[in-house]
């Protein structure tokens, strides 16, 4: 009898397991209530950019809806005393009203404060909280750039988090904040959201980023998604207008071209200059610029971010002009590396020293600019042949996988980590500075995990 029952239950289980390998999961997509992203009188989106000099200039900025009239923040260097505080500051922030009541997918009235942090020490944890007087955020913490061009420090980068962006994308960047707890800043490469006046969706990539943001310096780019029409009159002159929340929610150095502040723009990080680049618009003028500040560059290392990468991941997606119209200039004053987006895949690859076309020759050891595309949200494309067709070499593809980057700068040295959203090390590579600012180049991806592609990964499209 019982071993009749165990049968039984046996046939049972086999069965069920059977009925439930054949039924095909229905994703659930979360809904939100309307007034789930609305301000309230507490300070919220709080968020850490860096000016020009990272070494004394931290700006933060929050929001907060419109019957708070004035934000100060409070700051002081932090030390393990909880009464830090007593030799501390207070600053009135810069309040400015962002008023996107008629605007579809916005329909928002916000408050939105801002203060510049200036003439801090360098190399210093300082400690800070914004509120009007009365309610007040936690304290946060920062930390200012080294005087020392040479010091050892690490950020992270990421591609397009775009869609799923409180679902998946929450998951990619808290991963790449254990991963490494000590980053300096964060550069996003542009489409931090899919739809640019959306409030729904910038609401998600600040809870997504929760406490990252406010602690955590983020530098971002534009993308394409970015830019939209406010109107039905701007949809009739096929107009795009950039995001009405960009420049109210985020500080970001005003040294850019003219008509670009806060989307085009640089700051110099010890003994790097990172250059920030708009690659929706204005192209021939942003060239005229980068020429200039790449000619009296005085750091050892160049490393630029713009949103549509010179060299594609994808097919179909080239963009032939702008890297007819960027790359020279990449190649003349010898940038180490560029960090893109757009493609929702993964390819790295470069370019020989002194050279606009590879012939692969002399990239066993030395090499140009290093081309880098990454998407770090839950849309995903297929890797095209586009990167080599254009004349590239190409090193390393991904394909459905979710990828933030560590990249690790000391002396001479670049050493740059691209891991999965589970933490795995999915490529590597280093850097050395040479004679005449030639790079010797180390590949590194030995020691990663297999390639990964639609074929071996779990299956992206239904």
């Amino acid at each position: 009898m019982q071993s009749r029952t165990l049968i039984c239950l046996s046939l049972f289980l086999i069965s069920s397991f059977q009925l439930f390998a054949q039924e095909a999961r229905v994703y659930k997509e979360p809904k939100f209530h309307f007034d789930w992203s609305k301000p309230s009188e507490y300070p919220d989106r709080i968020v850490l950019n860096f000016g020009q000099n990272p070494a004394a200039e931290v700006n933060v900025t929050w929001r907060t809806n419109t019957e708070i009239k004035a934000g100060y923040a409070e700051i002081a260097v932090a030390t393990a005393a909880p009464k830090f505080w007593r030799n501390g500051k207070t600053l009135t922030a810069k309040t400015e009203v962002l008023d996107a009541s008629s605007i579809q997918t916005a329909e928002v009235i916000a408050n939105y404060h801002s203060v510049e942090f200036r003439d801090l020490l360098p190399d210093t944890t300082y400690a800070y909280r914004v509120g009007d007087g009365e309610r007040w955020s936690e304290w946060f913490q920062f930390k200012t750039a080294s005087a020392n061009p040479g010091d050892k420090f690490s950020f992270l980068y990421v591609g397009d988090a775009q869609n799923y962006v409180l679902e998946l994308w929450s998951r990619l960047i808290r991963e790449g904040f254990r991963k490494a707890p000590d980053s300096k800043f964060i550069i996003h490469a542009g489409d931090l959201i899919n739809t640019a006046h959306r409030e729904q969706e910038w609401h998600e990539w600040f809870t997504a980023g929760g406490f990252i943001h406010s602690m955590v310096p983020s530098m971002p780019v534009p993308g394409n998604h970015e830019y939209r029409a406010k109107n039905q009159e701007e949809i009739d002159q096929k107009v795009r207008s950039l995001s009405v929340q960009w420049k109210p929610q985020f500080t970001l150095p005003l040294n850019g071209p003219k008509g670009l502040e806060e989307t085009a723009y640089y700051m110099d990080y010890q003994d790097v200059r990172f250059i920030f680049l708009d690659s929706n618009r204005d192209h021939e003028l942003q060239a005229t610029w980068l020429e200039e500040i790449l000619s009296k560059n005085p750091k050892s290392w160049t490393i630029v971010s713009y949103h549509h990468p010179l060299f594609s991941a994808s097919n179909g997606r080239d963009n032939e002009a702008l890297r007819n119209l960027w790359k020279p200039i990449f190649d003349k004053y010898k940038v180490d590396i560029a960090l893109q987006g757009h493609d929702h895949a993964y390819a790295r690859g470069r370019v020989a020293p002194g050279e606009n076309v590879m012939n692969g020759l002399n990239m066993k050891d030395l090499t140009g600019t290093v081309y880098v595309v990454s998407v770090s949200g839950g849309k995903m494309y297929n890797i095209g042949d586009d990167w080599t067709e254009k004349g590239g070499q190409r090193d390393r593809t991904a394909e459905n996988t979710q990828l933030f980057q560590v990249i690790t700068m000391e002396g001479n040295r670049l050493k740059f980590e691209s891991f999965t959203a589970v933490g795995e090390l999915y490529d590597a590579f280093e850097l050395v500075k040479g004679e005449n600012d030639l790079n010797q180049f180390i590949e590194l991806r030995v020691n990663a995990v297999p390639e990964k592609t639609h074929t071996n990964t779990i299956p992206y499209k239904d």
